[in-house]
């Protein structure tokens, strides 16, 4: 059985937390975005064009257990919001607030977060309680899933999180974004139908390889995968926010920079057809610019084309080095909006040693690498993307020493002999 149900009345019912549910984990920075949800609910049901609005916080399985309601899904959520609506009304009771926690890990984050629920909400004035309190009573609620039967419950759980397929982190900020766009209609609809034109895995891409790479990489911060838990970094500016950084990035606009923020809305899906595009332009000038036809050259030496003309890496450790390439090309172009033969040169080599120093290459090496940590196996030691980010001229760039020699005189692994003796012809052509 399913249906659509208050949260308020879902809280009511004698819900139970089975011996196999894992301990309670959500943190301090999940509460504060569950507050964000509520406050965009709360906000979205003020409009006057939302009659009786009601916003949907997710959906929760539960195992009726003789009249018993076990949690089979949504326990980290439910816990939450029980200890929310306790903090609104001291008086308030249901069952998830009477459980006895006995791992250390529960009682350790019901005891932090309840202190940070406790913290955010003496920061608000008067009508905000009102507003929450009003919230959990006639606005949110969530998708109820009711099944008899145990193996029915761990099925449906299963088929949901496992083979069913999760809105990638592009999905969910594309529905953020346009979300701030609500009162704009005509906008929103057109920027819906380009965003349509672009294959999802170019956006994907674009974050997972380029962007959000860049952006750790820059705070000499090792990057991660690219996942839901991270589209916080692409929520960008609300048009309402009155700090003073907020302001300068509004009077910035349209010009993107990669690790600075962006106005929340139409911006965001300005900056991914930008990007797309940049990076395609960039790519196409190394291949087609007599001036790069030296680092061209050493590409194409290295990859095999298909009948289809995709490629094909010599390995996955090289294919890790070219990227590792053109997301520093990219933030120099970025930064600086010019194209030095020299300092492209220099990136090139910088990104390619790293395939010439290492046997094995991997993404935790690229990760150590770029973000210049100390390994007397590297032959450079330059935090490269925090230098981009600092340089005020892109001489500071094209300037640099990078290290080509090794000692002793040859690559990490003979595989790789050749790519390393033509670096060194590369960087015999550049002062």
């Amino acid at each position: 059985m399913s249906e659509i149900i208050s949260i308020d009345k879902l809280l009511k019912m004698p819900l139970n937390i089975p011996n196999y549910q894992r301990p309670y984990k959500w943190t301090r920075k999940n509460v504060s975005d569950l507050f964000g949800d509520i406050d965009t609910a709360i906000n979205d049901s003020r409009r006057p064009d939302y009659m009786d609005f009601k916003y949907r916080i997710g959906s929760v399985i539960l195992h009726n257990n003789n009249g018993q309601y076990d949690i089979v899904d949504g326990q980290q959520r439910l816990i939450t919001l029980s200890l929310i609506k306790h903090a609104l009304d001291s008086q308030y009771k249901n069952n998830l607030l009477e459980h006895v926690f006995n791992d250390s890990v529960s009682v350790g984050n019901i005891f932090d977060n309840n202190m940070f629920i406790q913290e955010w909400l003496a920061m608000q004035s008067e009508q905000q309680i009102v507003d929450y309190k009003n919230a959990f009573d006639n606005i949110l609620e969530v998708v109820l899933l009711e099944v008899d039967k145990i193996s029915e419950a761990f099925q449906l759980f299963d088929s949901q999180n496992t083979r069913g397929k999760e809105l990638d982190p592009h999905d969910l900020l594309k529905a953020y974004h346009l979300r701030e766009m609500n009162d704009y209609p005509f906008e929103k609809l057109n920027l819906i139908r380009q965003w349509e034109d672009i294959p999802p895995y170019q956006i994907r891409e674009l974050f997972s390889l380029y962007l959000f790479p860049i952006l750790n990489w820059s705070h000499k911060e090792n990057s991660r995968a690219f996942v839901a838990q991270e589209i916080d970094a692409y929520k960008g500016v609300d048009a309402k926010c009155t700090y003073t950084y907020a302001q300068r990035v509004r009077k910035a606009m349209p010009c993107f920079q990669i690790n600075e923020p962006f106005c929340a809305g139409s911006e965001f899906f300005k900056m991914v057809e930008h990007y797309i595009n940049l990076i395609a332009d960039l790519k196409n000038e190394i291949s087609s610019n007599v001036t790069f036809k030296p680092v061209n050259d050493i590409l194409e030496a290295n990859i095999k084309r298909r009948k289809d003309n995709t490629i094909q890496f010599n390995s996955t450790g090289f294919r890790y080095a070219v990227n590792l390439f053109y997301c520093a090309l990219l933030f120099y172009y970025d930064r600086f909006h010019m194209l030095d033969e020299m300092a492209v040169k220099k990136l090139f080599v910088w990104a390619m040693m790293i395939r010439v120093d290492m046997d094995n290459l991997g993404m935790d090496t690229i990760n150590n690498y770029a973000i210049g940590n100390k390994d007397k196996t590297y032959t450079n030691l330059i935090p490269m993307f925090f230098n981009i980010a600092n340089a005020r001229s892109n001489r500071e760039i094209a300037n640099m020493k990078i290290q080509i020699i090794r000692n002793p005189d040859k690559a990490g692994s003979n595989l790789w002999n050749k790519l390393y003796q033509s670096l060194k012809t590369l960087m015999r052509g550049v002062k």
